[in-house]
């Protein structure tokens, strides 16, 4: 299972998550993992874009939700780790990391290991990762992307 922060631009229109161009970038990254994208689930931690618009049929711009935003989601993302019961939850990015871990979660302090938590009564075992919008904006993309592969190949090994 990933989780994500919540739904694009690209996400809200089509009613699906990771369809954009960072959900491209995580296909890829995948793939050069060892995991295959097609047996994933994939979801995010808030339902609703949230984005801000300079002009009207401008690009809609990717506003992050508040912490109220992500409890008030907080039951669905629970409703959905009961119904798919995943064999490990990679984490992709700080929001998601909240909302699984509590606020105090810090990506960039447990990025790559395989944590074993507690998540709504059930013992659950995750890899934090960056989310893959934050490579796309990275100064050196490269190695942002790199970082992804090889925390996506923690998450394979703990699969395998």
């Amino acid at each position: 299972m990933l989780v994500g922060e919540q739904p694009g631009d690209q996400e809200d229109r089509q009613g699906k998550p990771f369809v954009g161009p960072a959900g491209k970038l995580l296909d890829r990254a995948l793939g050069e993992a060892g995991i295959d994208p097609a047996e994933a689930y994939v979801t995010n931690a808030v339902k609703h874009f949230k984005f801000t618009q300079a002009e009207p049929r401008k690009r809609r711009i990717h506003k992050a939700p508040t912490l109220r935003e992500t409890a008030a989601c907080g039951p669905w993302l629970a409703a959905e780790l009961a119904v798919v019961e995943p064999e490990l939850i990679v984490v992709l990015g700080a929001t998601a990391g909240k909302a699984l871990l509590g606020s105090s979660f810090r990506v960039t302090q447990v990025r790559g290991t395989v944590l074993e938590e507690e998540i709504h009564g059930r013992a659950e075992r995750l890899v934090p990762t960056v989310h893959p919008s934050s490579v796309l904006r990275s100064d050196d993309r490269e190695a942002a992307y790199r970082g992804l592969v090889s925390d996506l190949k923690v998450a394979a090994d703990a699969l395998s």
